[in-house]
């Protein structure tokens, strides 16, 4: 049998569906399905996080005192009390960094890996962490003001849990509000903690999905297949997680 090597982990030979466009298009379509189903998770973790603070704030101010409430309880109190809808709030802007992020750090991660191999087309697993990383903070530097207009409505949820009126309705009225007290160098504001994290990040979950399907390939003889990807992409997803 002949020996699977990095070289077969893509065809030699590129047709459309590795063109840049595709490429740019599938991995946002991809993310932005996901994004949509996983977001109320995100939201309700927002509202954990700033759970503690709200009360905190709301006992010392005199406030109305805020209970506790766990992640099953809070998304059926935003449901009961704001409405089904208001577990995507936010979502607009989380799908327009999709549009930047997910984009740029799958077809620039894709350039690098091309550009970074030698005359025998391998791809050593530093060249593979280099990649990972410079794809990533790119991506996220450039999606960073999508990022901060999510991260300014999710906060909504304080104001609301302290009994007061919401501050911006709607990404397009964050991004205003953002604009004008900060102007546009405000749209990258604390900008690069989220890029290092985006860069280690990537460095997992890229770096990781490469080297378990050449891995995976080498040592069962599978082609390129869906059985590969899916086996590979949960692996990613772990190492990236933790």
């Amino acid at each position: 049998m002949q020996q699977t090597t990095r070289t077969e982990m893509r065809p030699v030979k590129y047709h459309y569906a590795d063109s840049f466009w595709c490429t740019y298009l599938i991995s946002v379509f991809a993310a932005s399905i996901a994004e949509t189903v996983t977001y109320p998770l995100d939201l309700t973790k927002t509202r954990l996080q700033i759970q503690g603070e709200a009360a905190a704030t709301a006992a010392a101010g005199g406030l109305k005192k805020t209970k506790y409430r766990g992640m099953f309880a809070t998304a059926r109190g935003i449901i009961r009390e704001e409405g089904a809808l208001k577990l995507w709030q936010g979502v607009t802007p989380a799908l327009y960094r999709h549009v930047v992020y997910s984009g740029v750090r799958i077809v620039t991660y894709d350039g690098l890996r091309r550009k970074l191999r030698n005359g025998n087309n391998d791809f050593a697993l530093w060249k593979s962490a280099v990649a990972g990383v410079g794809a990533g903070g790119l991506a996220q530097w450039l999606a960073s003001p999508a990022d901060l207009v999510k991260v300014h409505i999710q906060m909504e949820g304080r104001r609301r849990l302290m009994g007061l009126e919401p501050r911006v309705h709607g990404a397009a009225h964050a991004f205003r509000e953002i604009v004008a007290r900060g102007g546009i160098a405000g749209l990258w504001k604390g900008s690069i903690p989220n890029v290092q994290r985006a860069a280690l990040v990537n460095l997992g979950d890229l770096t990781t999905y490469d080297t378990v399907k050449h891995i995976v390939m080498k040592r069962t003889g599978l082609p390129d297949c869906h059985m590969v990807h899916v086996i590979s992409s949960i692996c990613a997803g772990l190492v990236a997680a933790t």
